[in-house]
């Protein structure tokens, strides 16, 4: 098979790494599918769908929980960032909530805790809003870090490097093997990493990125990208899986249609008799990543979830990749002034400081 180095997705900048992506092939509502039911037994490992809980506002988010649990999820996606913790904790201790070894638990690390000495700050307040001694997995939310609140204006901090974060979250790692999974974080990751941030961490790291959370759907692919995580035993999870739908990206390109209105998707939808969500869904199962819509409506919640009853072939999976728009909704760049995603589709490299480090 043809392969590419990681860095040959930021158009030749580095040739000198031994990573490797592989080159690859990759009627409007149908009646939902519905899961299996329930089961609680211990998580070995990340689910391949779960509750995302960015845009769930305090109890919405405990009620989208309890919601979730009932229809079977045993994944639940959060962060500092969303600002719904304490409320996700409610859920977590509610009376009717399944055993906390019977769910996976993640979270993520806030732009403004990245020095190595707020690193366990950041983590366990974060612990202590959900009721719990551990996280499943705990994510860097971004490689770029802050200094403290400046009147709500965001300041990089120049003197902290992801390679700095990175050891001190590798700590947390350490501290939950070394307690027999009583404390710390059981896994550590990255989110909204470009090749290049993601090769500076490989190179370094004592514990290698359990997984990578990512913008990724039918509109934003990124095969290749995703094909190289695969190759190197890293978790690929989808953010926003359903693309255009959330109401934060209104702004991003609004002639698009969303993607629930799509007639390529109505038309896979009607063919596999399911809904639209359930079809794209299912789509980002089967080509291996984790997707984790967020919903905070429980015939949504168990609509969703059904999506893992679809499944497609490879020829159906060459189709899609055909469909491919290369539109990302999530690019903070102009408002932080720096470059994220760098080398990617719609990707930004206005603000590549001369090192090229952040």
């Amino acid at each position: 098979m043809k392969t590419t180095t990681i860095l040959t997705l930021l158009g030749g900048l580095s040739s000198t790494t031994a990573n490797t992506i592989p080159t690859s092939k990759g009627g409007k509502h149908q009646k939902p599918i519905h899961p299996s039911p329930p089961h609680h037994s211990p998580i070995s490992s990340i689910p391949p769908i779960g509750l995302g809980l960015w845009n769930s506002k305090d109890k919405d988010a405990t009620h989208a929980i309890l919601s979730a649990f009932t229809h079977n999820y045993t994944h639940l996606d959060g962060a500092a960032a969303y600002s719904n913790e304490e409320y996700v904790g409610l859920a977590l201790t509610n009376k009717t909530s399944p055993p906390r070894h019977t769910y996976w638990l993640t979270s993520k690390l806030w732009n403004t805790m990245h020095k190595p000495e707020n690193v366990p700050v950041g983590f366990n307040k974060t612990l202590s809003e959900l009721n719990t001694t551990y996280l499943d997995l705990y994510l860097m939310h971004w490689p770029v870090a802050f200094l403290p609140d400046k009147g709500g204006r965001s300041v990089i901090d120049q003197d902290t490097s992801i390679t700095d974060t990175w050891k001190a979250m590798e700590t947390l790692a350490s501290a939950y093997k070394a307690s027999s999974g009583a404390y710390g974080a059981r896994h550590i990751g990255v989110s909204n990493f470009s090749p290049r941030q993601l090769d500076q961490i490989m190179k370094m790291c004592t514990i290698c990125p359990y997984a990578h959370e990512f913008e990724t759907h039918p509109y934003l692919q990124q095969q290749e990208f995703v094909n190289w995580h695969h190759e190197h035993d890293i978790k690929v999870i989808a953010y926003s899986p359903l693309a255009n739908i959330n109401p934060t990206y209104k702004d991003v390109m609004p002639e698009l249609k969303p993607i629930l209105e799509d007639p390529f998707w109505e038309a896979v939808a009607k063919k596999k008799n399911c809904t639209v969500a359930q079809a794209v869904l299912g789509w980002g199962v089967a080509r291996d990543t984790i997707v984790i819509p967020k919903s905070v409506h429980e015939k949504r919640i168990a609509e969703n979830i059904g999506s893992m009853e679809v499944s497609f072939t490879e020829g159906e999976l060459e189709e899609i990749n055909k469909e491919d728009k290369k539109v990302r909704f999530n690019n903070p760049s102009k408002d932080w002034g720096v470059d994220l995603f760098e080398g990617l589709d719609a990707g930004s490299n206005r603000f590549l400081m001369a090192d090229g480090e952040l």
